[in-house]
């Protein structure tokens, strides 16, 4: 699955939404799934990014592409629930979510993490992802074969220090995931999560500064896993974390 390729329009005819499309590995996601024929719409928070990935979305597609300006930090329940209404009334169903979104935080000693800075990270990187998948769900349900990938971490599996506030948010992940992947393991709904590894992102390069990023592989070199789950080649395929560079 690390070397998976799609059918030429294996997305034909599907929407998929991805969070934090402006750059980096959601970028590179909405392209692809572009590209293959899916309808995208593009989630995250500055719109000047988002209409750079519109352009290159449609430049190889002819499906119909949205654009979703939302700062999940302050995004309440009913911002999710009135997407999901928009969504089926446009589109009908949804076939797919890539939860891309995150926030790293400060790396810093646990007892230094502020109240603030935890709530904030936890905000977007879990309580975000549970009120938008919560509010999505009747439009997953409504597709013949929906996929939801939520976006993890090696620190999301075995905590380290100074990395607090992003591990914790990360391990909330795997278990959200877990948690819905049992629930509705006998329907036509899966749940999986994608661990990317060491990434040529803006997010990659505040954790690590020192870090050359030319020794890093780049989102496009990545995107197998991301095609794989959103794939109809997936299907039975639930409850699992896939590492996009095992060691």
């Amino acid at each position: 699955m690390l070397d998976f390729q799609p059918n030429s329009e294996a997305f034909k005819g599907k929407t998929i939404l991805v969070t934090g499309a402006g750059d980096g590995i959601g970028k590179e996601a909405a392209k692809q799934y572009a590209q293959y024929g899916a309808n995208v719409i593009l989630l995250g928070r500055t719109v000047k990014k988002l209409e750079a990935t519109y352009d290159e979305c449609v430049k190889n597609s002819h499906a119909e592409m949205a654009i979703v300006p939302l700062d999940m930090e302050g995004a309440t329940v009913k911002h999710y629930q009135d997407m999901a209404t928009t969504i089926e009334s446009q589109f009908g169903k949804l076939d797919g979510l890539l939860h891309n979104a995150s926030l790293l935080g400060q790396l810093q000693p646990f007892g230094q993490i502020s109240p603030e800075e935890y709530q904030q990270v936890m905000q977007v990187n879990v309580n975000a992802t549970f009120y938008m998948t919560q509010a999505m769900l009747p439009v997953l349900k409504k597709a013949p074969h929906a996929s939801v990938i939520f976006t993890t971490s090696t620190v999301g599996n075995k905590g380290r220090a100074y990395w607090g506030t992003y591990a914790i948010s990360k391990f909330a992940t795997e278990g959200m995931m877990q948690c819905l992947a049992d629930e509705y393991s006998n329907t036509h709904l899966r749940f999986n999560c994608i661990n990317p590894g060491g990434t040529r992102t803006n997010m990659r390069a505040k954790a690590f500064p020192a870090e050359n990023p030319d020794n890093l592989k780049t989102p496009a070199q990545i995107m197998p896993a991301y095609l794989y789950l959103m794939d109809d080649a997936s299907i039975n395929t639930t409850g699992e974390t896939l590492i996009c560079q095992p060691k």
